[in-house]
């Protein structure tokens, strides 16, 4: 066999445009063949530095992720105020990434050998449990229940909209308006909670919601430390 020649790129302009790919594309739009034509070599050349896809998603999503802890760099630790506003923060942080880039939800910390920010991000939320009187399970617990609550809840908000949604058919507010009135339609006996919140849902903000979910995660976790 003759020798393996290096690719002429880098594993960062690999994982740049494979992130560039799902953005556009999703998971089904990434291959290596269209990567190696993004990249303007052959199919060889992405061989080099990725063994499979699964490798290639992992990475990539480790990629975005390097951002994350940049953007978090100066949270936390001795100077932070609270260690719960601090886990907030990160966790919001996280939340926004993973809403701008939907796929990014499926791959994180799928595989830590290839994911070193992935690990790094875990282990940032873990030392502001750290600094709270808790338990080793407690913190496990409480680490593990904020990534859960972050990368679900981000993940279920880039889920496609419905057809009629996408294709500008009808409107969000339209769409959620007609859910609501379906709501009120229900027997009040039956249903009474539905029809509690029918004027809630009908004018919530996502987001807003998020937020308001992880606030009550970690008024738990403050309760629960003491703090």
């Amino acid at each position: 066999m003759p020798p393996r020649r290096r690719a002429s790129h880098s594993l960062e302009s690999v994982l740049t445009e494979a992130v560039a790919l799902l953005d556009e594309h999703g998971e089904p739009g990434l291959n290596f063949r269209a990567l190696a034509g993004r990249l303007g070599g052959g199919v060889g050349s992405v061989y080099w530095y990725v063994s499979s896809k699964d490798e290639l998603l992992d990475r990539a999503s480790d990629h975005v992720l390097a951002g994350v802890l940049a953007d978090v760099r100066d949270v936390g630790g001795a100077g932070g105020a609270d260690p719960v506003d601090d886990l907030r923060t990160i966790a919001v942080t996280l939340f926004d990434a993973i809403v701008e880039r939907p796929w990014l939800g499926a791959y994180f910390m799928r595989n830590t050998l290839v994911q070193p920010n992935a690990l790094r991000l875990f282990e940032k939320l873990g030392q502001q449990a750290l600094r709270l009187d808790l338990t080793p399970r407690q913190r496990f617990h409480a680490v593990s229940a904020v990534v859960g609550f972050v990368v679900g809840t981000a993940a279920d908000l880039g889920q496609d909209p419905p057809a009629e949604v996408l294709s500008g058919e009808v409107g969000r507010h339209e769409y959620l308006d007609a859910a609501v009135d379906q709501w009120r339609a229900l027997d009040p006996v039956e249903f009474p909670y539905l029809h509690e919140i029918a004027d809630e849902f009908a004018g919530h903000d996502d987001t807003d919601q998020f937020r308001a979910g992880l606030d009550l995660l970690l008024a738990g976790l403050r309760l629960q430390a003491g703090a």
